[in-house]
């Protein structure tokens, strides 16, 4: 190995180390390890900016400021209560309806998200039940993962692979609509096993929950119009994203700008509700993968993956869908998905046919998120709430039952990519 290279891989190992210790915070991680190499002569400061994927930020800052507007309408709120009431205050069916409800806000919106909007309606509907929370919260948290796999925008690693490979967001839906099917059904069969029996109530506290009024949860009624209009708008703008000629970060920006100027919301909160670091991160984090760019390692490492595999692409595939799901559940999944991306690039401008490997990444790296309190942003954040909230999750807690709902997702995802891919190479 060159000078030149040893730098890079030190650097971007450095990085993912310090993130995964969490000792520093990993906005900060990113922006340091980026500008070491550009320092140290890695990188020159206008190659350092292109391989800032732009696009992704722009999915990114669009969709947080469209939902920091809509969010003030109570949509959210309004959505949960309704859901305990069709459940008529059964704790099963509220359980299941919470996660389709979870399943779908997430792959529209960011999941952290939607465990935020979500989480505190889940307490307080469990207080009113005199039941513990943390049930609902770890299936709100398995299902944000699952379901934010759907489409392009469900999850970070997806608006990354839609943004490098030019998939659209139809095309998301279809490859990967299917297996969040079916794996939201083994989920909550799964918890059905889980939880199911643990959960009864006298029916004096069903009967408080179908008291619960829907409607004093809406805090601006033309709001709340405006946001299922809109949100309707940006469901059918992404779909049709390829037909318009248009990036969708133009679309999701687009309609963060008609959101504000119709919402009527304050303007420096909507920007103060931007989760900026994440999006320092995601600049910089680019970066630094692309320091491994420029010097060969990501060449080599794709050579030393097609000479493990030779011409047995499938395997291939299910090696990466399995590597990217058991990395994703001790690491940060966007660092991860952000060096595979380059390295199945090199794959492709080498003659191979990479398709089902775009794929295979996908599903495994949002799945994947599911196997450790540590796997996803929601874990952390929901969990932590829960902490402060005095129902603890540890490490352990969360482990015996994301490990089992991951692994158990992989396998049938094994299965979803052989039938779809098993014969793609001939």
């Amino acid at each position: 190995m060159t000078a030149s290279q040893i730098i890079a891989l030190v650097i971007f190992v450095a990085v993912i180390a310090v993130i995964v210790s969490e000792k520093l915070h990993r906005a900060a991680c990113a922006l340091i390890g980026a500008m070491l190499l550009v320092l140290l002569g890695i990188l020159e400061p206008g190659e350092a900016l292109d391989f800032i994927d732009f696009n992704t930020i722009g999915v990114l800052l669009g969709m947080m400021m469209f939902v920091a507007v809509v969010k003030n309408s109570g949509i959210f709120e309004f959505l949960a209560v309704k859901a305990a009431k069709l459940a008529k205050g059964n704790p099963w069916r509220i359980m299941v309806y919470f996660m389709i409800i979870t399943a779908v806000l997430s792959a529209f919106l960011d999941n952290v998200t939607t465990v935020l909007l979500i989480g505190p309606m889940t307490f307080s509907i469990c207080k009113t039940l005199e039941l513990n929370p943390v049930p609902y919260l770890m299936t709100q948290i398995i299902s944000s993962n699952v379901g934010g796999t759907a489409t392009l925008i469900g999850d970070p690693p997806n608006i990354m692979l839609g943004s490098a490979a030019d998939i659209s967001f139809l095309q998301f839906v279809i490859y990967d609509g299917p297996i969040v099917v079916i794996v939201m059904i083994a989920t909550v069969l799964g918890f059905r096993i889980l939880y199911g029996k643990r959960l009864s109530v006298s029916p004096e506290k069903m009967e408080l929950v179908c008291q619960m009024d829907e409607k004093a949860e809406i805090k601006d009624h033309a709001l709340f119009i405006k946001s299922i209009v809109m949100i309707l708008v940006v469901a059918t703008a992404f779909i049709l994203h390829d037909t318009l000629e248009l990036k969708t970060s133009i679309i999701a920006l687009s309609c963060a700008a008609i959101m504000i100027m119709i919402g009527r919301q304050d303007v420096e909160e909507t920007v103060h509700d931007v989760e900026w670091p994440t999006i320092v991160f995601f600049a910089f984090l680019f970066v630094v993968v692309g320091g491994l760019e420029k010097v060969g390692l990501i060449r080599m490492l794709a050579d030393a993956m097609i000479s493990a595999t030779g011409t047995h692409y499938v395997i291939l595939m299910i090696v990466i869908l399995w590597v990217s799901a058991l990395c994703s559940a001790v690491l940060d999944n966007i660092p991860f998905v952000a060096t595979l991306i380059p390295l199945i690039m090199t794959m492709q401008s080498e003659g191979i046919d990479v398709w089902p490997l775009w794929w295979a990444v996908s599903i495994g790296a949002c799945f994947g998120g599911n196997g450790t309190i540590i796997g996803a942003s929601a874990n952390v954040v929901l969990t932590g709430i829960s902490n402060r909230k005095g129902y603890p999750i540890t490490f352990m807690d969360f482990l015996k039952v994301g490990a089992p709902m991951m692994i158990m997702s992989i396998v049938l995802a094994t299965i979803y990519l052989l039938i779809l891919f098993g014969g793609y190479w001939g």
